[in-house]
């Protein structure tokens, strides 16, 4: 199995009868996913996502993939192919077509139509092209055939792209439910004639490769649903995913049982949901969804919400409810229902969503706990199944941390895939498949690219630093005046300190300390302004460090008189 290595360089130039393969996002964590394939100087895009922040990467709304390798490419680009409609897949799509607004859209009907509401708040109207499964379309030199997957989104597809360098198919997010409530199969006929033809790199979903056997059907969490909507005394808050139609689908048809009315919370929410309607995804029986604002007049027991917040999301309605922070309040006797698996790095964050629900007397109930969610990605016995029937020639694992790449790697060789066959890579690094063989060339920039208010790009690694340490250690002001001719002390120091847990009058210890250090630096003749504010940086740091061992930031203002 071939991987990354450090010393990678800039790769070369494609060879005219080979594919290049260059994951911009997706590889060695869950989200942001963006593949790039390019033949003969022209290039495919396939998703463009986002990733959600976790807590060490404070004030940031979105990750994107990084763009700058594709910036000054941007005419050459055919089109953009859009798996399904998760947020994780298409999510970025508005921030790469404002380089560019006129890149055509592929995907399916409801994917598209979820990426043109998102697009329509950004004052984008993108051109697309809807496409089905068995649908056959040739974009620039890519020849692109869709196929049925099973996710937990309808009408996602997964993609076969054929040049004359070979066929690569990409699977997007996808699972082998044999009881999917959409009655919509993973087409493995149609992969099974995909091998026969000849395979020659697979991109296949890796986020569940350590799992075991088989991912439970959808069908077993219905009779779940209705067991708590028995049980349930007053009223029943779920939280899921915006996108998540499957899911809200049983939701709605266990409220109808049981004699509940249903409100959506939240922009997304409403949208989306609204939009599954209006194209027949979602069926939602007459007078059973009514607007919140009526929710005053039902008593609690015929009351479900629907909104999200399912991850732990701060700004999302479940957060909110939990902090008090919401005009829906959480009283004792509601339950709420977290309709989701954890994405990996959320965990902090949902259980601290579940213990401020659980304070104000919710009865919780998640996956910890009951059977409300089954994932929607294949498992390790479904990927087993599909590799046996794609037979694929070389194996690249995507969508999934470093865990779930070499565990599907291992299942890829365990299935006959020699290992020189199968690449992991991580984002960045560049596969060019070139007479029959995959191989890692190089290395291109494919860092995180964050999204912060309206600003994109601005806030760097080293300004997320600034604001971790803002956040656990506090800041420190000194202000110095100093005699602009002698270099003296005239005023100050003065202290002033927030969130560091020290007081004001403490500092009273240090100010000979920086009173000396300023002299001595005044007989040295170093009297500049910003190498007195260093001076006095490090100074007050040491003391700080020494006294308390702790590390605030340290801001110096030094003025000369």
């Amino acid at each position: 199995m071939s991987h990354p290595h450090p010393e990678l360089g800039a790769p070369p130039k494609l060879p005219k009868n080979g594919l290049r393969v260059t994951p911009l996002g997706g590889l060695g964590e869950i989200g942001r996913n963006m593949t790039v394939f390019e033949y003969n100087g022209r290039l495919l895009i396939v998703d463009c996502g986002v990733l959600f922040p976790e807590e060490e990467q404070p004030g940031i709304d979105l990750i994107l993939p990084d763009f700058t390798t594709i910036r000054d490419r941007l005419d050459d680009i055919d089109g953009i192919v859009l798996t399904h409609g998760h947020e994780d897949h298409i999510g970025g799509v508005p921030f790469l077509l404002r380089l560019k607004a006129d890149i055509p859209l592929i995907g399916s009907k409801l994917t598209l139509a979820l990426i043109e509401a998102k697009l329509q708040e950004h004052r984008i109207r993108p051109y697309t092209l809807e496409v089905t499964e068995g649908h056959r379309e040739r974009i620039g030199p890519f020849d692109c055939e869709f196929v049925a997957v099973n996710h937990s989104i309808p009408d996602a597809l997964a993609v076969a792209i054929r040049t004359p360098a070979g066929m690569v198919v990409h699977t997007g997010d996808f699972k082998m439910d044999q009881l999917p409530l959409d009655r919509r199969l993973t087409d493995l006929p149609t992969f099974a004639k995909l091998g026969e033809e000849g395979i020659d790199l697979l991109l296949a979903d890796s986020t569940n490769a350590e799992v075991p056997g088989f991912v439970p059907p959808e069908r077993d969490i219905s009779n779940v649903l209705r067991q708590v909507f028995s049980s349930a005394q007053k009223r029943i808050i779920v939280a899921s995913f915006a996108s998540h139609v499957h899911r809200i689908q049983q939701i709605l048809d266990a409220a109808h049982e049981h004699g509940r009315r249903v409100a959506f919370v939240g922009r997304s929410m409403v949208r989306n949901m609204g939009i599954a309607r209006d194209l027949g995804y979602l069926r939602v029986p007459a007078g059973l969804v009514v607007d919140v604002k009526t929710l005053d007049d039902l008593p609690g027991e015929q009351i479900v919400l629907v909104c999200t917040g399912s991850q732990g999301e701060p700004m999302a309605a479940l957060s909110r409810m939990a902090n008090r922070d919401h005009q829906i309040r959480i009283v004792g006797g509601d339950t709420v229902i977290l309709a989701s698996s954890l994405i990996p790095g959320n965990e902090n964050a949902v259980y601290r969503v579940i213990n401020g629900l659980t304070r104000w007397g919710a009865n919780v109930i998640h996956k910890g706990n009951a059977k409300v969610h089954v994932s929607g990605h294949a498992s390790a016995g479904e990927l087993l199944y599909f590799y046996n029937i794609c037979k694929p020639k070389n194996l690249m694992p995507v969508h999934g941390e470093w865990r779930h790449l070499r565990a599907n790697a291992e299942l890829g060789a365990m299935t006959g895939v020699p290992k020189d066959h199968i690449v992991i890579a991580e984002d960045g690094v560049v596969v060019d498949l070139v007479d029959g063989k995959a191989r890692i060339v190089g290395k291109v920039q494919a860092g995180y690219v964050y999204v912060d208010g309206l600003s994109v790009g601005d806030v760097t690694e080293t300004s997320l630093k600034d604001r971790r340490i803002l956040g656990e250690e506090g800041i420190i002001s000194v202000y110095v005046v100093v005699d602009s001719t002698t270099g003296k002390v005239v005023g100050g120091p003065h202290f002033h300190a927030r969130g560091s847990g020290i007081e004001d009058a403490a500092f009273g210890a240090v100010l000979a300390k920086v009173e000396e250090a300023i002299a001595k630096s005044a007989a040295d003749g170093v009297a500049e302004p910003h190498q007195l504010q260093q001076l006095v940086r490090r100074v007050v740091g040491k003391w700080v460090s020494d006294t308390y061992r702790r590390r605030p930031m340290i801001l110096p203002v030094v003025v000369e008189v």
